[in-house]
């Protein structure tokens, strides 16, 4: 068995190479080649959760699952908020033939699938980006829309304005972006052409009155049916794409928000990621809609990015081998 930590997973696993990688698994859960139940969440105290997420890419092909744990308060302390393992299985024995790094695999794929959505969803002048949330995840999304896009600005909001302030400091020296903090959320995201929303909030931070006309939104914050990032309206106003419509019918916590509220029923969903990669259903219909991917995050992703880790560094002879 092949350990791949979190040390070869952020080296390796590059944003140029993830983004390619979202794109055709996502394509592949809409073609129907994929395998997977919806994820188990367990919850636990203070807002924290354990996530069991199996699958496997085709019926003859690699197959596996992510344990992960979610705990939003790590990030104070400068730890991940994910933790845990991709295990992933050879299809040819059933061996357990790699443990991949579930935390660092997380934060590259989720922010990588965001941006492969925008590229299709976005406008194709799209160049503003907007980012709210201080976390892991506000920074791995700067860091693949600067490979996906021709950025001419980011802004990012935080909570806590000091981290905001820190952060967009660190990501202008880090990319050579015009990164600024915003005071409000309405200030950051009201010359948006892309919004992503990165945080733990429970309660709408972003309302549909503060997006402009022809936005794109990534949903990202949210990944079971409770913590809601936007309001209702925003919800009603857009044209609502699911990285897997099953998982945002089930716990796509936004969408439920409106539809318990009797705003939006199930056609709401319009279409899968996967279906607009393919050509299948349209995905953005005019320059000035809304449009909204939302991102619970999906085995398929974990399993990509494993079996393309797995590979990697079976062809460089690197990673830890254990023996099991």
């Amino acid at each position: 068995m092949l350990i791949l930590d979190r040390d070869f997973v952020r080296t390796h696993l590059t944003y140029a190479a993830c983004i390619p990688l979202m794109r055709d698994a996502m394509a592949a859960l809409s073609r129907g080649e994929t395998r997977q139940p919806l994820r188990s969440i367990v919850p636990l105290d203070q807002g924290r959760a354990f996530g069991v997420m199996p699958g496997a890419l085709s019926a003859g092909g690699a197959f596996g699952a992510k344990l992960v744990s979610v705990y939003p308060q790590n990030h104070a302390a400068g730890l991940q908020s994910h933790q845990g393992a991709v295990a992933l299985f050879d299809p040819a024995t059933g061996a357990l033939s790699a443990l991949v790094h579930a935390g660092e695999v997380t934060g590259i794929r989720t922010a990588a699938a965001s941006a492969a959505a925008s590229q299709i969803l976005a406008r194709p002048d799209a160049s503003r980006l907007a980012v709210l949330g201080t976390g892991e995840q506000a920074a791995a999304h700067v860091r693949a829309f600067h490979i996906a896009f021709r950025l001419s600005s980011v802004t990012i909001w935080g909570r806590s304005a000091d981290q905001a302030a820190a952060l967009a400091e660190r990501l202008a020296q880090e990319t050579g972006l015009p990164v600024v903090a915003a005071p409000t959320v309405a200030d950051a995201v009201a010359n948006a052409d892309i919004v992503c929303t990165t945080t733990a909030s429970a309660q709408p931070i972003l309302h549909a009155a503060d997006v402009p006309a022809g936005c794109h939104v990534n949903l990202v914050g949210s990944s079971y049916d409770g913590p809601v990032e936007i309001d209702d309206d925003l919800v009603v106003r857009a044209r609502f794409i699911a990285d897997s419509r099953a998982g945002v019918l089930a716990q796509g916590a936004e969408f439920l928000s409106a539809k318990r509220a009797g705003r939006v029923d199930d056609d709401h969903v319009v279409a899968e990621i996967g279906e607009v990669f393919l050509g299948l259903k349209p995905g953005r219909t005019s320059d000035q809609e809304i449009t909204i991917y939302k991102s619970l995050g999906h085995v398929a992703q974990d399993l990509a990015s494993a079996r393309y880790l797995l590979d990697l560094a079976s062809a460089l002879n690197q990673g830890f081998h254990v023996p099991f």
